[in-house]
């Protein structure tokens, strides 16, 4: 097909290339049904090419062959239940547990290049919560060499500044497990050495492994291509949806090659993720952003969500994002306060009064909503806050992607024992011998100040958190240090100490379009919109204010793409 040829007309037409569209489009085409699929970068991929590439995904295939057993279905529907808190309707809950094992199942039957491990030891986010798991979830793809994809693999959007690594370095989230430990045991500087082993082996043999995010979406091209390819226009925005006399949704309006393109299709698949970088649209319903903080990539302005509403579709959750806190990187860059550096034992967060107000482990989205929740409601700044870490703790743990080893020459990470120069000269890291002197760096109250480190440091001699109960879950130890008694807790007071400022960043919006059971669009009184279904973070999040565990964004994303898909091909 091409600008102007009569032949743009498919059954099914997907926008958007991340983990959604990507399945939507492998789905409906397995499924018999002629596939487009346009994407506004110039890269197919979306942010979850830049991610982890987790799955959060209860009876995953994998996960029941490797545990040998399936867990009861109620288990992981009762915890969505639970911390969805009756905001989402029930049969939506009933069809992301039920779909999800089914979608990697029928997926893992299209091709043998869908191949999924499991993450070993990461747990819910609300591991005690009713239903919630201890015993991981989650899974990612199988890393891949990205020489496979041929001349696609120059379209495949890159991992980006936050989950990018030197030239053979990729990781894993159980990679991850060994190298936070790189500081203080064998295990961490074992796993380092097998990191540094991919590198030496990747000069060696010229392959371009790429870790769990590319891998998924380079598989899941594989497959299309298997079934005799999907045709992906690069550089074309969706301007605008087609409607027939009775409201139905026909098409879209695309931009393609300079041309205006009408496709007309009996479905269209919205996959286009948030508004993560449109600041009018932030501002309009998160007003606490007041800058561009986000990790999506920066094609992400809303166009499927705009377009969803011009067609009288409903909207919620636009207040609403997958919250982590971030900080300021040297060159006007943002890094993400991810759990690994938040959950290291000497260390706690203060706001503008230079008090705790929240468990500094705490999964990554309820940090970031305690941030503007405090903010909005308490009348003192939280944005931004102020991360503190004595020295031993930033010689000892990994932070902020630094690694606490001693300075190593041509190092491709950050390494040395003192605080980059980068960060001093561009002001990023506040440094100080005492409280009081931090307390004026960082412009909050001295007394208030030395008073929450008192605090902090006597709770962590007793090894319990009172006031936040930083270090009580099972989710906080998967990053904590397991020396210790309390692997979340350790006093903080051996000077210098760092103050890092933090904002309420995020991987993504969460609001969008409301979708039925089957994803299809809905407006305000409940009714189809016939032909529009909306997946991902186009849609208004399944997991309503709440954030399963690891992988839950692209496991919803896939399994309402792969419902959305079927249900067009009429197989549910």
């Amino acid at each position: 097909m091409a600008p102007g040829d009569a032949a743009n007309t498919v059954d099914v037409l997907v926008v958007g290339t991340g983990a959604g569209g990507m399945t939507a489009a492998l789905v409906a085409k397995a499924r018999g049904l002629d596939v487009m699929v346009v994407e506004k970068a110039s890269t197919f991929g979306g942010t979850t090419s830049t991610s982890g590439g987790g799955i959060w995904a209860p009876n995953a295939p994998v996960i029941v062959r490797d545990r040998g057993t399936s867990e009861d279905p109620q288990a992981p529907l009762t915890y969505l239940q639970h911390i969805t808190g009756g905001e989402v309707p029930q049969a939506r809950l009933e069809t992301l547990v039920r779909e999800v094992p089914q979608m990697l199942a029928y997926l893992e039957s299209l091709s043998p290049d869908i191949r999924f491990e499991r993450k070993i030891a990461y747990p819910d986010y609300y591991p005690e919560a009713p239903g919630g798991s201890a015993e991981s979830r989650s899974i990612h793809a199988v890393p891949l060499d990205l020489r496979k994809l041929g001349e696609e693999e120059k379209d495949l959007h890159g991992a980006g500044r936050f989950m990018g690594a030197p030239k053979g370095a990729w990781v894993t989230s159980n990679d991850l497990e060994d190298l936070i430990s790189m500081g203080y045991g064998l295990r961490g500087k074992l796993g380092l050495l097998k990191v540094i082993g991919r590198m030496v082996r990747t000069r060696i043999t010229g392959e371009r492994i790429a870790g769990p995010g590319q891998s998924l979406i380079a598989r899941l091209r594989l497959a299309q291509k298997a079934l005799g390819g999907i045709p992906i226009w690069l550089d074309t925005p969706m301007r605008s949806l087609m409607t027939g006399a009775d409201g139905a949704v026909t098409g879209a309006i695309v931009e393609h090659q300079g041309q205006t393109v009408e496709v007309k299709a009996r479905a269209v698949i919205l996959a286009s993720g948030g508004f993560d970088h449109n600041l009018e649209m932030r501002k309009k319903y998160q007003p606490a952003v007041q800058q561009d903080w986000s990790a999506g990539i920066p094609e992400l302005t809303g166009d499927g969500i705009l377009a969803g509403q011009q067609v009288g579709a409903a909207i919620d959750l636009m207040d609403d994002a997958w919250w982590v806190p971030v900080y300021d990187k040297p060159g006007g860059t943002i890094g993400l306060c991810g759990p690994a550096d938040r959950s290291i034992p000497g260390l706690f967060v203060v706001n503008g009064a230079g008090e705790r107000y929240v468990n500094e482990a705490a999964a990554y989205h309820e940090f970031g909503q305690a941030m503007i929740r405090q903010h909005r409601e308490s009348g003192i700044p939280h944005i931004p806050s102020w991360v503190i870490i004595d020295d031993k703790s930033w010689r000892t743990y990994m932070f902020s992607g630094h690694f606490p080893l001693p300075k190593i020459p041509f190092s491709p990470v950050p390494t040395g024992q003192e605080i980059p120069p980068a960060l001093i000269k561009e002001g990023l890291v506040q440094i100080a011998s005492s409280w009081e002197e931090l307390a004026g760096k960082i412009g909050v109250p001295a007394d208030a100040l030395r008073k929450t480190a008192e605090r902090f440091n006597a709770l962590a001699r007793k090894g319990r958190d009172e006031d936040f109960g930083k270090g009580d879950s099972v989710h906080d130890h998967y990053y904590g240090d397991p020396r210790l008694p309390n692997p979340n807790l350790a006093e903080v007071i051996h000077p210098p100490f760092y103050a890092f400022k933090i904002h309420p960043g995020d991987l993504g919006t969460k609001g969008g379009i409301v979708t039925d059971e089957h994803a299809r669009a809905l407006t305000a009184d409940g009714s189809v919109i016939a032909g529009l279904y909306a997946v991902g973070n186009t849609s208004a999040a399944v997991m309503g204010r709440s954030y399963a565990g690891p992988g839950a964004t692209i496991s919803s994303a896939m399994t309402f793409a792969y419902v959305a898909a079927n249900h067009i091909a009429g197989k549910n």
